[in-house]
């Protein structure tokens, strides 16, 4: 039995650890992730007031549940408190076990974000890995006595006092310079233009497709090989999925950059020969103390090197307010998906620096100034 619990203890602390530090390089993934499921239940009526008060608060959730992961994880691999370890570890792994059922049944949101965006693990993947660790949890609560600290007494506090404090300011870190280990569309290196293709094995949705007539009073299905005579008004087309295609999206799906005229101009600026630089500024809610004085070193060496640059925002009016009313800077400013500047800019803002539509580097705001040397 010693041998069983030890190894059940191994194996969930490890994977405890491992998720939280998957998920801590990067935690706004987990904070949009938090926020697409309080949208769905708001929308689905579930306590819409209390959603709305959680998706406000998401960052604070996220960073929270990240740091309580990985602590709890090094909590049971030490030893430390088993009692109260195991009882947090219950609780958490009964909640991640509802999110991942939730997924899985509802089919309303795609991934629970369990790894990040690191490692993706389907959604029955996911549950069965949740079930497991939950059983497994079990097994170590009623066996706890089998549980001894690795160590003196002290050991174990001071570890799990040093991780709290580590991985709180590991994430405060990334949230001003950017994830760790980038595992998005964008990162460096990528074509922008090549990720925005369908991919070449992509197989399409089928769909059937029926046309509703209307004569007499009476309304008729009809299907494409066999629509009626023009005695017949055409009341509807109703569309039905047949076959499920698979790998049918590409990469980058949602990366639309559109000008004050309202045009597309994502194909024509990607396609640009020389180096031109793009800065991700979701909104301009908070305050622009941190960046605003990098920002005008950014647009003087800009204007010396001839370099373009473009501001990509969600929110035009404030930003074109800031950038060319408040300030005169005059550069051009095109909107964008706030979902894919999320994706595309981990900090708010961010500066990539492309070569045609490859993105040959970028920085979080706090290293704007390592653009400028």
């Amino acid at each position: 039995m010693k041998s069983s619990v030890k190894i059940a203890r191994i194996i969930v602390g490890v994977l405890f650890v491992f998720s939280g530090l998957v998920k801590a390089i990067d935690p706004l993934g987990l904070t949009y992730k938090m926020q697409e499921f309080f949208e769905v239940w708001t929308r689905e009526g579930y306590a819409p007031m209390i959603m709305n008060w959680m998706y406000n608060h998401s960052f604070l959730f996220s960073v929270i549940i990240i740091t309580l992961e990985v602590v709890f994880g090094v909590a049971l691999l030490t030893g430390w408190n088993k009692k109260l370890v195991l009882r947090f570890l219950l609780g958490l792994m009964l909640f991640f076990t509802f999110l991942t059922s939730y997924v899985l049944f509802s089919g309303k949101i795609a991934t629970c974000g369990c790894f990040g965006d690191c490692i993706s693990i389907t959604p029955l993947q996911t549950f069965a890995k949740d079930v497991i660790l939950l059983l497994l949890i079990i097994f170590l609560l009623f066996n706890q006595q089998y549980i001894k600290p690795l160590s003196a007494a002290m050991l174990p506090v001071a570890l799990v006092l040093g991780t709290i404090i580590a991985v709180t300011l590991l994430q405060m870190h990334v949230i001003e310079h950017l994830p760790l280990i980038d595992c998005l569309p964008y990162k460096k290196g990528n074509d922008l233009l090549q990720l925005r293709k369908m991919p070449a094995n992509a197989i399409p949705d089928k769909y059937e497709y029926s046309f509703v007539y209307k004569k007499n009073g009476v309304k008729k299905s009809f299907n494409a090989n066999g629509l009626p005579d023009s005695t017949w008004i055409f009341e509807d087309r109703k569309e039905t999925l047949v076959q499920k295609g698979s790998n049918n999206i590409p990469l980058i799906n949602d990366f639309s950059l559109t000008d004050s005229a309202g045009a597309d101009v994502t194909g024509s600026l990607l396609s640009n020969s020389g180096n031109y630089y793009l800065f991700f500024l979701k909104d301009i809610e908070g305050s622009t103390v941190n960046w605003s004085a990098a920002f005008a070193k950014l647009w003087q060496k800009a204007k010396e090197q001839n370099r373009p640059l473009y501001i990509v925002t969600a929110d035009k009016e404030k930003v074109a307010t800031f950038f060319n009313k408040t300030n005169n800077y005059h550069v051009p400013i095109y909107t964008c998906d706030g979902t894919a500047i999320k994706t595309a800019a981990r900090a708010n803002p961010t500066l990539f620096l492309l070569k045609g539509p490859v993105v040959e580097d970028k920085w979080g705001w706090a290293d704007i100034g390592e653009a400028i040397k």
